[in-house]
């Protein structure tokens, strides 16, 4: 995206308390709408946060949607032997590919981190190579030493390479990793259970990304960032594992709070028996979930990569020194739970043109694949929507909405007498499910059109020009 435009839509987009502010200087005077006062930030922030860009981001990354080869071929030069690193291989994939562990560290405090288990939530994996970078070239950084001296760290990155081969969150046969904890029926599952199993580990960090549509409680404010304790049993009883978690996500939400105040949420805390982070929490590891939202206009979370490894280093530095002991758990309760998933895109006020049906007055929803981007969209409501809300809305007043078919380059809009065997059983234009594919015109026949939408958003033209 042109970084004009880019600029444009995260003005108009996010609200202006937060988010919108600059990320590369915190804000320490930010302050949380929640009952209990946060805490100013770790003293060691804004050096970390000077040195990231030029020091600690590992290069090659700027694209969310890599596969795990891409994805070694970057950290694997920073994972020297001689800055104490460890790869090894334990487990091969459903279709063959490598499952590896990272070791790093020689304190007593063992510590687990995961990421990428759905194959499309890369912002962890981003964060993970950052984490490779700083402990590696910056040995004699306090916070490097005092890891070092007393933390083992186990990554197992890249859970579902072949998810991420395909850029989908469930495994090549279907499967969803985080569902499979109780029955370990998948290569990958079982890979990360007896990694487990080895390195007992104290504390564990189950990391992912959430759906970009996520709402801060009950309000407008879009969540950046989601965190859990996830409970051990039904009851959400919280005993000194969980209590733990607790305390280490409200180091995170300080660290993180000049930046995101107001966006960062929490996930409810239901028992699931099949999910890794709860059992990882029943089978005696103080589990944190970290879940990355977005923040518009940021569409291939580089700014949230960046306060996802700020995020990590304070967690993994309060346990390396002991400092999340006492934090007020209120830090972590006061988070509002995450609400309503607002959709992507709202068309409000146009006239449905589809050939062979008188023209209709109504709403169009839209939701795309890759929100951020806004690719991959498909009809996801049509209608009298009221006053659903979305994440950005186009006002198509005075304007018909005329379905289009044809490969990209001969477009046509679809007429009348229209026979096309290659959509024989798909879904009829402009009703849920059938691919966003149409011009919004000042007719009905669509000559006079003022702007595409074919299944991606073009960022040159992000919306109609202003009437």
């Amino acid at each position: 995206m042109r970084p004009a435009l880019a600029l444009c839509l995260l003005l108009t987009m996010m609200t202006p308390t937060t988010i919108a502010r600059d990320t590369d200087a915190p804000d320490v005077t930010a302050t949380s709408r929640a009952t209990t006062p946060v805490p100013p930030p770790p003293s060691w922030l804004s050096d970390l946060d000077a040195l990231y860009d030029t020091d600690l981001r590992a290069v090659g990354l700027d694209d969310r949607t890599f596969n795990a080869e891409h994805w070694w071929s970057v950290a694997t030069p920073l994972l020297d032997k001689h800055h104490g690193f460890r790869i090894d291989e334990i487990g091969r994939s459903v279709e063959d590919r490598p499952l590896r562990h990272v070791r790093w560290g020689t304190g007593k405090t063992s510590v687990l981190l995961w990421s990428q288990m759905h194959g499309d939530e890369s912002t962890a994996s981003m964060a993970l190579a950052d984490l490779f970078r700083f402990l590696g070239e910056h040995a004699d950084h306090p916070l490097v030493k005092q890891l070092h001296a007393n933390t083992t760290l186990h990554i197992f990155p890249i859970v579902n390479p072949d998810g991420a081969a395909r850029f989908q969150r469930r495994n090549a046969q279907g499967i969803d990793l985080n569902r499979d904890a109780r029955m370990l029926a998948t290569p990958e599952a079982r890979t990360l259970k007896a990694l487990f199993d080895q390195v007992k580990p104290t504390y564990g960090f189950n990391l992912h990304d959430q759906r970009v549509g996520y709402r801060a409680g009950n309000s407008d404010r879009g969540t950046a960032i989601a965190l859990l304790s996830p409970p051990y049993n039904h009851a959400a009883d919280v005993n000194d594992v969980r209590t733990r978690a607790i305390e280490v996500a409200g180091v995170i939400r300080t660290a993180l709070e000049p930046y995101l105040a107001g966006h960062i949420a929490r996930w409810d805390e239901e028992f699931d028996p099949r999910a890794f982070g709860d059992l990882t929490t029943q089978w005696g590891a103080s589990t944190v979930l970290i879940e990355a939202g977005g923040i518009e206009g940021d569409v291939q979370k580089q700014r949230l990569r960046k306060l996802y490894f700020l995020g990590l280093v304070a967690a993994l530095d309060s346990i390396a020194t002991g400092k999340h002991a006492g934090v007020s758990p209120a830090l972590y309760r006061d988070l509002p739970e995450n609400g309503d998933v607002w959709p992507d895109l709202a068309l409000r006020g146009g006239t449905l043109s589809v050939p062979g049906h008188p023209p209709t007055r109504a709403d169009l929803l839209v939701n795309f694949r890759n929100p951020l981007t806004e690719t991959g969209g498909a009809i996801a409501d049509v209608g009298d929507l009221g006053t659903k809300k979305a994440r950005r809305t186009i006002d198509a007043r005075g304007l018909f909405i005329v379905p289009i078919a044809g490969h990209a380059g001969e477009r046509t809009v679809i007429e009348a007498n229209d026979d096309n065997d290659e959509d024989a059983g798909s879904p009829m234009p402009l009703t849920p499910g059938a691919s966003a594919r149409f011009v919004l015109s000042r007719d009905p026949q669509g000559r006079d059109v003022v702007w595409t939408l074919d299944g991606d958003v073009d960022p040159a033209t992000p919306s109609p020009p202003v009437r």
